[in-house]
């Protein structure tokens, strides 16, 4: 809701409302904020793409699998339709009545990513790969407790500059969707709301690239942590005795 909110803030507002920044921040923030509030219920699964690789790996049962993602989707698809009814009016302003999905008006982009012009679906499908595994590389690091993991509490603040700075540095070709939750349900609800099927013909077809690619990403994001830090930690508790043995010896 913040995320889409801040895209709609920036594009409707012409850049007096914002900038390309501004949307990074929405959806940092957003993440931060969905993360405090799902974290003690559920681990906070806010990616459909996260979620899959988890019963993948055997820590989440697969019972759960399509409930979580039935949320997220819910969970989206709802904040597209409020982000529409609390702009509808400067959507109607902006485009006179004429949702696109390209153009120089073009709209849809506030509520899904599509890709660049230059894109081929092919460098979109590494990009969005690639910031994928960076975002989930990124969370098992900061969540990992055999190494250096993030203070307690901490978690969900630095998960969301992570998003920020995958935005900041991988956002422009692709709009760094990086989550199947994030990306399909605002673009079926924009299908009904007015802008058509073009969502889904648009940039050649691009709409599958965020459901597939995103959990590529993140088996890659998986096997790096697992070849080059994960099977060099030490376990937790030879950290620990480490640590407390200076304290022990001047002592």
């Amino acid at each position: 809701l913040i995320g889409l909110s801040s895209a709609a803030q920036v594009t409707l507002g012409r850049g007096e409302f914002g900038q390309y920044f501004s949307i990074n921040m929405g959806f940092g923030i957003g993440v931060t904020l969905g993360m405090h509030a799902a974290g003690g219920i559920s681990g906070a699964h806010l990616n459909a793409a996260i979620t899959l690789t988890h019963c993948l790996l055997g820590s989440l049962s697969w019972k759960k699998f399509p409930f979580y993602v039935l949320g997220q989707f819910l969970g989206s698809f709802l904040a597209a339709a409020t982000v529409f009814g609390i702009y509808y009016e400067a959507l109607y302003d902006y485009t006179k009545g004429n949702f696109t999905v390209t153009g120089p008006n073009a709209t849809a982009g506030i509520f899904s990513t599509y890709p660049a012009p230059y894109m081929s679906l092919t460098g979109g499908f590494l990009v969005e790969v690639i910031a994928t595994m960076m975002l989930f590389l990124g969370i098992l690091v900061i969540h990992d407790e055999k190494n250096n993991a993030a203070l307690k509490g901490t978690q969900a603040l630095l998960t969301g500059i992570l998003v920020l700075g995958i935005g900041l540095s991988m956002g422009m070709t692709t709009g760094y969707s990086m989550n199947p939750s994030r990306d399909l349900p605002p673009r079926v609800f924009t299908a009904i709301a007015g802008w058509g099927v073009d969502v889904f013909t648009a940039g050649q077809g691009w709409w599958w690239i965020p459901l597939v690619a995103p959990p590529l990403g993140c088996l890659f994001g998986v096997l790096i942590h697992k070849l080059f830090i994960d099977l060099h930690n030490q376990p937790v508790l030879e950290n620990e005795n480490e640590k407390r043995q200076p304290g022990m010896e001047v002592s």
